[in-house]
């Protein structure tokens, strides 16, 4: 498939599957995330992969809807500041770096069969205490992972003349 169908096909996926997804499969996924570019090629990123099973109850603290655990593994996405290239203004791209990886990690899913769904809006203090975060790691964004169990719906998408804009605002 194209690149261009695989961004189609990616959806945010909200009913999971119990199948466990493959380790060949989990690998190839977290190899297209550590591919992911990086300002200054710092990485600054890490991933952390949970198993769901038995740990239902705590990491829906992190985000509460039934979904986020339904599925066999959830993934967190982190960056430590300390590690990331930061602009001469100040502008730290940590933070950028790993939702770039993030993205690469959903689109490699996808093109394996498998879903995801963005989650940015989980609650920080309880994904520092679930997870053991160390004080100077950031988490940034969770997925669910693993095979769909519901089908996607169309996409609302703004027309590109929206979005675009050459030479200038």
């Amino acid at each position: 498939m194209s690149f261009l169908e695989l961004i189609k096909k990616r959806y945010s996926v909200r009913s999971y599957k119990p199948d466990p997804v493959e380790k060949e499969k989990l690998e190839m996924i977290l190899e297209a995330a550590r591919l992911a570019p990086t300002a200054a090629n710092r990485q600054p990123i890490s991933f952390i992969v949970v198993r769901t099973e038995g740990r239902k109850n705590e990491l829906s603290r992190i985000y509460g809807r039934a979904f986020f655990t339904e599925a066999p593994l959830v993934i967190c996405a982190c960056f430590t500041p300390e590690q990331a290239w930061t602009r001469k203004d100040g502008k730290c791209y940590g933070e950028v770096d790993a939702t770039i990886a993030m993205d690469h990690l959903i689109l490699a899913a996808t093109e394996l069969g498998l879903g995801t769904c963005w989650i940015a809006a989980f609650d920080p203090i309880a994904a520092r205490e679930v997870l053991g975060l160390p004080d100077d790691v950031e988490p940034v964004a969770f997925t669910p992972l693993g095979y769909p169990a519901d089908t996607a719906v169309p996409k609302k998408r703004k027309p590109l003349p929206e979005l675009v804009r050459y030479e200038g605002w």
